[in-house]
């Protein structure tokens, strides 16, 4: 699996890998209205329930993008995980540190790489 695309969390002593795909940019925006809504609405989160309920759902959507891939890739059936496993195999402690691996899953599913053209290609004359 992409290392750079990914962080490592462990859920029920198994490992999983969040990535952040199109298809759960896709999902986040149409619960959010956008990635760029996502902290805002954890933050805002009416009461201490809903944040969990939003963080778990945030790590069964990120952890199942890797087992989407590999069953897709490997031709593999392995069962995603699910918001009832998450709430089941963590404790609320545990979800608080998963905040760093979500977040650097996010940042680098939008991290850009930005190549500079060599100065003088641009401002060559042809003769």
């Amino acid at each position: 699996m992409d290392k750079e695309r990914s962080s490592l969390i462990t859920i029920g002593g198994k490992e999983y890998r969040l990535i952040l795909t199109t298809k759960a940019t896709k999902e986040i925006a149409k619960r959010y209205g956008g990635l760029e809504n996502l902290g805002e609405k954890l933050m805002k989160a009416e009461n201490f329930e809903m944040a969990l309920e939003e963080i778990v759902w945030l790590i069964a959507l990120l952890a199942n993008q890797s087992i989407l891939i590999n069953n897709r890739l490997n031709g593999e059936k392995e069962e995603l995980l699910t918001e009832d496993d998450v709430e089941l195999l963590t404790s609320p402690h545990e979800l608080a540190t998963y905040k760093d691996a979500i977040m650097e899953a996010m940042f680098k599913g939008t991290k850009r790489h930005i190549e500079s053209e060599d100065e003088n290609s641009k401002n060559e004359q042809v003769e």
